[in-house]
C-alpha cells in the first residue's frame, strides 16, 4: 500500500504556497504506477485530496492484508533553506523495512539528494500500528529551495528511485521474484563466434550481451520485465534474419 501523506483539511508542511499534501499525492501515484508496471499489486490510502487520520490509514492497510506499507512525505525544518536532503523513517533499525529504507535512500542520493540516513521513529502511528513492514520516506525538505528544485526537475527520476529501492530490497530478500525475459539469438561452444555475433548485433543497436552461465555460450538480447516487449524484440530480430528463442 502506497500512502500519500496528509490530504484534505491537513495540508502538511507549507512553504511559499506549496503544500506537502499535493507533492505527496503526485509522487505516491507515480511510484505506484511504476510498481504496478513491475508486477506489484498496489493499493493506495488515497488517490484524491481527502483526509484520513494516520490511524485510519494504518487500519486500511491492515484490513487489506497488504504485505508492505510505503508512506511518502516531504520534510520541513524550523528555519527555511537551512537543511536539505532525504531521510527515511522506520519503527526500528532491523529487518526488511530497514533494508528497504536504506535502498530507497541510496537511490535518491543517486538522483542528487543529500542522504540524511534512516532513523527509528517508534511513535509514528503509520509505523507503529501497521501489521506489516512499513517505511516513511521524507522526499526532501519542502522549505528548501534546493530540494524543491530537485523535486520538480527530477520528478520522474525520484519516483523511479523510490520504486527501484523498494523492488531491489524485496528481490534481494526473496520476497518477490522477477519475471525476466530475454531473446536468445545464438548458442556456441566457441567464444570467438559468440563475440562476433554479439558485436554484429551491437553495431545494429541491439542491446546484446553474452551469457556463459550455462554449458554453452549464449548470445542474448534484452531483458524485459514483460513478455510482450520480448515478443516485439524477437519479431524485429526475425525480420533482420536471425534465428531466435525467448527465454526467461
Amino acid at each position: 500500500m502506497v500512502d500519500a501523506g496528509h490530504g484534505g483539511r491537513d495540508p502538511g508542511a507549507v512553504f511559499n504556497g506549496r503544500q506537502e499534501k499535493d507533492d505527496t499525492l503526485r509522487l505516491a501515484l507515480a511510484v505506484g504506477e511504476i510498481l504496478q508496471d513491475n508486477g506489484i499489486d498496489v493499493s493506495y490510502t488515497r488517490t484524491t485530496d481527502v483526509y484520513e487520520t494516520p490511524y485510519e490509514k494504518a487500519m486500511k492497510a491492515n484490513n487489506a492484508g497488504v504485505d508492505f506499507f510505503l508512506s511518502i512525505h516531504r520534510n520541513s525544518f524550523p528555519t527555511d533553506n537551512e537543511v536539505s536532503g532525504v531521510e527515511s523513517l522506520v519503527y526500528d533499525l532491523s529487518g526488511l523495512k530497514y533494508q528497504v529504507a536504506q535502498d530507497i535512500n541510496a537511490q535518491l542520493e543517486a538522483v542528487g539528494f543529500v542522504n540524511l540516513g534512516v532513523k527509528a521513529r517508534p511513535n509514528l502511528v503509520v509505523l507503529k500500528r501497521t501489521n506489516m513492514p512499513a517505511v516513511l520516506v521524507e522526499a526532501g525538505f519542502i522549505n528548501s529551495d534546493t530540494d524543491n528544485m530537485l523535486f520538480d526537475n527530477n520528478f520522474d527520476a525520484i519516483a523511479e528511485a523510490i520504486a527501484t529501492g523498494l523492488l531491489d530490497a524485496l528481490n534481494a530478500e526473496g520476497v518477490i521474484q522477477e519475471n525476466y525475459y530475454r531473446v536468445q539469438v545464438g548458442l556456441f561452444r566457441n567464444w570467438r563466434y559468440a563475440e562476433r555475433l554479439r558485436n554484429e548485433l551491437l553495431e545494429q543497436d541491439y542491446p546484446a550481451f553474452i551469457d556463459d552461465s550455462g554449458p554453452f555460450i549464449s548470445v542474448q538480447v534484452g531483458g524485459y520485465d514483460n513478455l510482450s516487449d520480448a515478443v516485439a524484440m524477437e519479431r524485429r530480430l526475425k525480420m533482420d534474419g536471425y534465428d531466435t528463442l525467448i527465454i526467461s
